[in-house]
């Protein structure tokens, strides 16, 4: 009698950032009983949303922005992703309370979370409209605005711990802006599954991340190599501030506010144009 054939990992994509490692660290070295094997490939979240365009891996890390574009597709998990308070995407200027009318904008997608919580702040607080929009990696945005090359940036991750280290400053809190404006925390990236998958493995991909999401609670300096190790040089004070702000209640379960929050950015965003609207049940996991 042959040995039974074990099942193919699943294929899953996700940044290198220390939230994200912290999350999948259990589940991706096999210390989550039960769950699928994980063949992981790291990539910016620009480049995981066009996979996700593109109908490429099993699961994926994406920006909330993307999912109007991938849900006939794609499953939303209810848990494992990025929402929070005080975490926002930050507007950086070389001079305080610069005018943004007109100006030269460096962007990390036009396809991101950080985009369209921008986008909603400009038709809010810039009235004659800001200039040009330049897409460059996140990594390159706030040298560029340092040096002149653009105007303002609009950063995410790590930087808002570090900005003042290029002689910047904070024009904006996109983060502050939606809080304000509507109550509710900011839905930043998610987590999606194929929905070919079929509704008890997708169910199971749930209740994996959720229960590695707790691993990594209950002993967080077993994770500590993994997310060192792909932190990008660093320093491992930061990368325990980052994990701090984006890895929190709403990464173990969405819940009644995480859903609020991920429907209304995407019902204003496409009210306002930017993206096309959802499907009722679209949301709806599996």
């Amino acid at each position: 009698m042959s040995p039974e054939k074990l099942p193919e990992p699943l294929r899953i994509a996700y940044s290198p950032c220390p939230n994200d490692t912290f999350v999948f660290d259990a589940w991706a070295h096999g210390r989550v009983p039960g769950a699928p094997a994980l063949d992981v490939t790291f990539a910016d979240i620009d480049v995981t949303n066009g996979m996700a365009e593109r109908g490429e891996f099993d699961v994926l890390k994406v920006s909330y922005a993307v999912l109007p574009y991938v849900l006939d597709e794609y499953a939303l998990l209810p848990c494992g992703g990025a929402l929070g308070r005080g975490c926002g995407p930050l507007v950086l200027t070389r001079e305080p309370d610069a005018d943004l009318t007109g100006r030269t904008i460096a962007v990390p997608s036009e396809r991101s979370t950080a985009y369209l919580l921008f986008r909603l702040w400009a038709a809010d607080t810039v009235p004659g409209g800001v200039g040009e929009i330049v897409v460059m990696p996140f990594h390159e945005i706030m040298p560029a605005v340092r040096d002149g090359k653009v105007d303002a940036g609009l950063v995410i991750h790590e930087a808002r711990f570090t900005y003042q280290n290029y002689g910047l400053h904070k024009l904006a809190d996109m983060g502050e802006h939606w809080e304000l404006t509507t109550g509710l925390p900011i839905p930043l990236g998610a987590i999606i599954a194929k929905r070919s998958l079929g509704q008890e493995r997708l169910t199971a991909l749930a209740e994996a991340a959720r229960t590695s999401v707790r691993a990594a609670w209950d002993d967080p300096e077993a994770s500590r190599p993994y997310v060192l190790a792909h932190a990008q040089e660093m320093d491992p004070a930061v990368a325990d501030q980052h994990i701090g702000l984006y890895v929190n209640e709403f990464t173990a379960d969405l819940g009644e506010d995480g859903y609020a929050a991920v429907r209304g950015l995407l019902t204003r965003a496409a009210a306002e144009g930017l993206v096309p609207p959802l499907g009722p049940d679209a949301l709806t996991f599996p």
